[in-house]
């Protein structure tokens, strides 16, 4: 539904903060809804009440992300889904710092927030004056000093050292937008921002060829393994491309200023290890970089998997102990398997058409052991790496 400005003011009152405190202790599951919004509209206006469990359940949605302030905070559901991992907005905010920041497109104002709770002195614009509402509130409960007002950042914007940029990456009917130049509003709006550092917020899947013509560096940032987001910096000394690893309390950077191709690593079967570079480095392009410091082999110049003899100690890299190869044969594999008393496998799979779904059944395992299988190609063609079932940690 479509959070309004008098929900929005009735949610902040003291008769919408009873009713959002008595729905954060209510049961929101699909089957009780129905249930608990026929009891409450004896009390409240159906509309309200609409309103209420919305945000009640948006923000048992966002405890991941924002903790216990998430209990606090007022959200729409675009917002949410498009606010940052809480390690990436630190991370943000300690490398921008103080200085004074506008937030063009603020949204929410989660990333406002982050900066302001970073040291810098942040303004937030946005178009939509529920947005704007949302912003304030969030920033007033978060103890953070940024404002907001109402505005379109296609026009001038206030004085600042920095920009950060987020615009909307997803369509009225809520499909993502994979064109940077049909963003809302378009990337190409930050041309007009001379003279200040630019941080853009980018889909994790955006087409570098199409980021190019705007210099700077693209950066992609990965949280435990897990892909989050691109950015783009612009100004300043930013060149090329980066990638960034937060874990706990490590920042890792892996950054280079090339940004063609470069040139292809050699080649070699299976080794003593199979090692799958995390997914930040594979779309900042930098693998080839990551098989030349760990003096591995490629297996296929389109895979990003690589090989090594010994396991890499890295925090980038996850490797499993190969315990045999062969090329790809159901049959051949299956025979393998049983002569080994493998009951259970994990498959996994780059470069492969194979399903774990559709193959798991054609072994008819029926052992106590447990291996993982790795589909994959070799100079091209399809081949099984047998590996021992669990990775190395990180």
């Amino acid at each position: 539904m479509t959070i309004t400005q008098d929900d929005v003011a009735f949610l902040k009152s003291a008769a919408g903060e009873a009713l959002l405190e008595r729905l954060a202790a209510a049961d929101l599951s699909e089957g009780n809804v129905l249930r608990l919004v026929t009891t409450l509209r004896k009390t409240y206006p159906p509309e309200l009440v609409r309103a209420g469990v919305e945000m009640a359940q948006l923000r048992q949605r966002a405890v991941d992300k924002f903790g216990a302030d998430a209990g606090r905070m007022l959200f729409t559901r675009e917002a949410l889904e498009q606010a940052s991992d809480p390690l990436v907005r630190r991370y943000r905010a300690e490398v921008v710092g103080r200085c004074k920041l506008v937030d063009a497109c603020c949204g929410i104002g989660t990333d406002a927030v982050a900066f302001a709770q970073g040291g810098a002195q942040v303004i937030g614009i946005d178009l939509e004056p529920v947005r704007v509402a949302m912003a304030a509130h969030n920033a007033e409960v978060s103890g953070a000093a940024a404002r907001f007002e109402i505005g379109d950042v296609r026009g001038e914007l206030p004085a600042s050292d920095v920009v950060f940029f987020d615009p909307a990456r997803r369509d009225a009917d809520g499909k993502r937008i994979h064109d940077v130049e049909r963003y809302l509003p378009p990337l190409s709006v930050i041309e007009g921002w001379a003279g200040r550092e630019v941080i853009v917020k980018l889909s994790p899947g955006v087409e570098l060829e199409a980021v190019e013509r705007y210099g700077g560096m693209v950066e992609f940032i990965s949280v435990s393994g897990e892909l989050k987001e691109a950015v783009l910096w612009r100004g300043g000394r930013h060149r090329g491309r980066q990638a960034t690893l937060l874990m706990g309390n490590h920042v890792l950077h892996w950054q280079t200023e090339r940004v063609t191709a470069a040139e292809a690593a050699r080649l070699g079967e299976p080794h003593g290890w199979l090692i799958e570079p995390d997914p930040a480095l594979l779309r900042a392009g930098l693998v080839t970089d990551v098989v030349e410091r760990f003096e591995g082999w490629m297996l296929d110049p389109t895979i990003a998997y690589f090989t090594t003899d010994d396991v890499p100690d890295s925090m980038w890299l996850r490797g499993w102990r190969v315990l045999d190869w062969m090329p790809f044969n159901v049959k051949r594999l299956r025979a393998y398997l049983r002569e080994r008393d493998v009951g259970r496998v994990t498959v996994k799979k780059r470069g492969s058409p194979v399903t774990p779904e559709s193959l798991i059944p054609q072994l008819k395992l029926k052992g106590s052991g447990a291996v993982t299988v790795v589909l994959t190609r070799l100079r091209g063609d399809p081949i099984v790496i047998i590996c021992e079932e669990q990775p190395t940690s990180r």
